[in-house]
């Protein structure tokens, strides 16, 4: 394989891969810290790219599209924690399994109610639309760039909110000792809320940066949600550094097989074990290490 075409293979891994974090921290957030299992995380994956759609078409405008869109995800996931997933935390795993499942069939059903069934398409932004060259003979996607670069910003705010600041310590103290912090007085259910709200809006803002790059419909958010749990799995439940290294593994060999295994195996046995890569690593790490690369208590 040419080395322009292993390169953009490799781009094309990280950014896959950073998308995956953005998604694989909201949900190690929302189990490690919550405790909660929330099947609908695909769910604000897949509204995101529809209402950054309804908000362009609206607007006119794809920043104020984007800034009206997160605020919209930021919202509804604020009611869901309030309405839905608050009742659930005395429940077990089985009845948050259930509830938030039921949450997947209402939503993938209310956008085909209110955009229907027939994919849609949202346009890359006329200032990402080219290229850039990244050598002689070998040019990128800008769009593919920026949306790395942006899910790379996310990441490092992400970090030293959690790493450097008192609301980042007790998110980080709740998710080993939730009993202490409580005893602390802290409002632990504004913990929840708001960490629930943060991994619906990094949730939504993966969708509406991956918006462009597929076509936008019902049940888009299932298979993502499937690789972001494996993700999650790899990683280590609680570890947002786990969640990071992991998404970028998965994101570049998922990534590389789909590229490399068919033309190594022949297109129908290449193409099976392209998707069967990720979750033989999956396996191999949970026999190396039961509790994920990095358990929470090593975040």
């Amino acid at each position: 394989m040419a080395p322009a075409l292993l390169l953009e293979q490799a781009f094309n891994g990280v950014q896959f891969g950073m998308m995956l974090f953005l998604l694989a921290v909201g949900v190690t957030l929302i189990f490690g810290i919550m405790n909660v299992i929330n099947l609908a995380h695909g769910s604000m994956f897949m509204l995101g790219s529809y209402f950054l759609m309804q908000w362009i078409a609206w607007t006119h405008s794809y920043a104020a599209g984007v800034v009206l869109a997160l605020l919209a995800i930021g919202i509804l996931s604020l009611l869901l924690e309030r309405t839905i997933i608050r009742p659930l935390y005395r429940h077990g795993h089985l009845d948050q399994v259930l509830a938030t499942f039921g949450l997947v069939l209402f939503f993938n059903e209310l956008v085909i109610v209110l955009w229907g069934r027939d994919p849609l398409y949202i346009a890359i932004p006329s200032f990402l639309s080219g290229q850039v060259r990244l050598f002689e003979g070998a040019a990128y996607p800008a769009y593919r760039l920026a949306i790395t670069a942006v899910a790379v910003l996310v990441g490092v705010a992400l970090y030293l909110v959690i790493a450097k600041t008192r609301l980042g310590m007790l998110i980080r103290a709740g998710a080993e000792k939730r009993l202490v912090v409580e005893m602390m007085g802290v409002d632990i259910s504004r913990i929840y809320m708001l960490i629930f709200a943060l991994g619906g809006v990094l949730a939504g803002l993966a969708g509406m940066m991956t918006g462009p790059l597929l076509a936008v419909h019902s049940g888009m958010g299932e298979p993502i949600l499937v690789l972001t749990l494996v993700v999650v799995i790899i990683g280590g439940i609680g570890s947002i550094r786990g969640a990071l290294i992991a998404a970028l593994l998965v994101g570049v060999l998922d990534t590389f097989g789909r590229v490399l295994l068919p033309v190594v195996f022949g297109t129908g046995t290449g193409n099976a074990l392209s998707n069967m890569t990720v979750y033989i690593l999956m396996a191999g790490v949970l026999l190396w290490r039961p509790s994920g690369l990095f358990p929470s208590h090593a975040s």
